[in-house]
């Protein structure tokens, strides 16, 4: 058998590393359904006040302050710990992907040796080299940070919220990346002007740290056919997040990983001989992005789809489209497609064999899906299973427990038709008979005697979808559900327009609430301290919080994905109402 090459090996692991950045890149992606009518709104849910006792009150503020503090302990145990969908820490991890990918593109691969080889000649000496190739690529880190932090001074906070939801900007980022990935497949490039270039480039020449900065920005506006797209998807991703410093953060990743082979083979010159040489697999790098970002656009355009309930992007069109992008994908991976700017393949590497394999397995699996199958992997990812015209799983009923099902309380006729439901076809999880408006739950509840669960939830919210199909379905999950609560569904990104007569001014945000999802966001934030989603709260048929053996409240619950734990919440629900 031949023996591979240094050169091979190292090209043989940078393939590989680029396969798991691209199946990172696709894992599920939560997406945070941030409250729209409070912008940066702090929650308080954990701070206390407390009165300044005089001597004539001192017994009963002693007795007090321990009730708070048992009280404080009971919550502290009650509630799981928060999961917040995505952190900064994770952007800056996708960030520190994309740059790291956006490394081995055919714009930017090539000039790793060039680059390092001018310092090396033009300082004349190692450690002038090094400390040249540090500022160059601090300035990469400059250039790139600054543009995350133009985004959000931009756009601001405010707006930055509304992204997750607003259908202008869903439709505006599925318009991007479907650019994005056509020229990424090589349709054509997208470059800032060549005037621009060589302006920078001339400046570059001038010497010192000056020109050294103008050489990094050069490098920027070159390659931005290669890595426009990769930050542009980054920054599309962060500002939907909400927060004000994601951008920054994102962009603050993918330079620093841009920036480091720079200044690494700067200190290590000779390793440069090691890299594996420029040529056809830099092309195929990119066309699989390419793939990948028209996949990625898909979620965008499910999300208008949902909060808009245009009701045309059913998720087996999600999952058809998906297969088909997968397919092509490796269809080419195997050298079965070319497009036409591809270099020849005379044979099928290991790399690129095992990458062809892990894609047609994610094919196949998504296969049973357009039957109905769960795809609980990637669930959070796709629109919901109520979109699916044809559902041939089954759904879970509990028969199996130990505990017999209780007998269901007929709903008086007085109450009248469920409001609202005609809105939420497309995200009702099959068999539970859920309510869309709180006055009406609490009628159900009183009428039933049954405590309200409330489910703070989104059209848009990817861990609402993960926990509906990854614990709601299990049947011990899915029969307290069922049996043992009103469950109140509050969707808080509905687009639907409030009738005149219901408009309302928000004593909370001040601001005026007129969409019915806007009027569930604000009683969210306002009654429960949160903006987040989902949120599961449990009600007495009063409406007043659930309390445990203590006296004290028990705490709402976020995203919880483990089941044992999730039902333990439950039950101390359904233990509190009995009592």
């Amino acid at each position: 058998m031949k023996l591979l090459t240094k050169g091979a090996y190292l090209r043989t692991a940078l393939v590989v590393l680029t396969a798991l950045i691209i199946f990172c890149a696709a894992a599920t992606r939560p997406v945070y359904a941030v409250q729209k009518n409070k912008a940066d709104t702090v929650s308080i849910s954990d701070i206390q006040f407390t009165d300044i006792p005089t001597a004539a009150d001192s017994v009963a503020i002693r007795k007090k302050a321990a009730d708070s503090a048992a009280k404080a302990a009971a919550v502290k145990h009650a509630a799981p710990k928060p999961e917040k969908p995505k952190t900064l820490w994770q952007i800056f991890i996708e960030g520190l992907l994309g740059g790291f990918t956006a490394v081995i593109l055919p714009c930017i691969y090539p000039l790793l040796p060039l680059t390092v080889s001018f310092f090396t000649k033009k300082s004349g000496s190692r450690s002038k080299a090094v400390f040249q190739s540090l500022i160059y690529g601090v300035s990469i880190i400059v250039i790139y940070v600054t543009l995350g932090l133009l985004i959000s001074v931009i756009f601001g906070s405010d707006a930055l919220n509304e992204l997750a939801t607003n259908g202008i900007f869903n439709i505006f980022f599925f318009l991007l990346l479907v650019v994005f990935g056509i020229s990424f497949l090589g349709a054509f490039e997208i470059t800032l002007p060549s005037s621009l270039a060589n302006k920078l480039d001339e400046n570059a020449d001038k010497g010192g740290l000056a020109g050294i900065f103008f050489m990094a920005s050069t490098l920027v506006v070159v390659s931005f056919s290669c890595t426009g797209p990769i930050i542009g998807t980054l920054l599309v991703d962060a500002a939907s997040k909400g927060d004000r410093l994601g951008p920054a953060i994102g962009m603050f990743g993918f330079s620093l990983a841009l920036a480091l082979p720079f200044t690494i083979f700067a200190l290590f010159p000779s390793a440069l001989k090691s890299l594996p040489k420029s040529g056809g697999w830099l092309n195929s790098v990119k066309v699989v992005l390419g793939f990948l970002e028209l996949a990625f656009a898909l979620k965008f355009l499910s999300n208008v789809d949902l909060a808009y309930h245009w009701n045309w992007f059913d998720r087996e069109i999600f999952l058809s489209l998906w297969i088909a992008i997968g397919l092509l994908t490796g269809l080419y991976l195997i050298g079965k497609i070319k497009f036409s700017h591809d270099s020849d393949m005379p044979y099928l590497s290991v790399p690129r064999t095992f990458l062809a394999i892990v894609v047609f397995a994610f094919v196949i699996y998504m296969v049973p899906g357009l039957w109905g199958a769960p795809l609980k992997s990637i669930s959070a990812f796709l629109p919901p299973e109520a979109t699916q015209d044809f559902n041939l799983s089954s759904v879970p009923d509990g028969s199996g427990s130990s505990s017999p099902a209780q007998a269901t309380v007929p709903v008086p006729a007085s109450i009248g038709e469920k409001k609202y439901a005609g809105n939420y076809t497309r995200i009702k999880t099959r068999g539970l008979d859920s309510w869309y408006d709180y006055d009406q739950a609490l009628l159900v509840s009183k009428a039933t005697h049954k405590p309200i669960l409330i489910d703070f939830t989104g059209f848009n919210c990817v861990n609402c979808r993960k926990m509906e199909a990854n614990v709601w379905s299990d049947p011990e999950v899915f029969r307290r559900l069922k049996n043992d609560f009103v469950l109140l569904q509050l969707v808080v990104d509905d687009k639907a327009a409030l009738p005149p007569q219901e408009q309302f001014v928000s004593d909370y945000s001040g601001k005026k609430i007129t969409t019915l999802g806007g009027k569930w966001s604000d009683l969210e934030a306002k009654r429960f301290n949160s903006n987040s989603q989902p949120l599961y709260v449990m009600l007495d048929s009063n409406g007043d919080m659930l309390k445990d053996k203590s006296g004290a409240e028990i705490a709402s619950s976020p995203a919880n994905y483990d089941i044992p734990s999730y039902i333990k919440f439950l039950d101390s629900g359904i233990a509190a109402y009995k009592k």
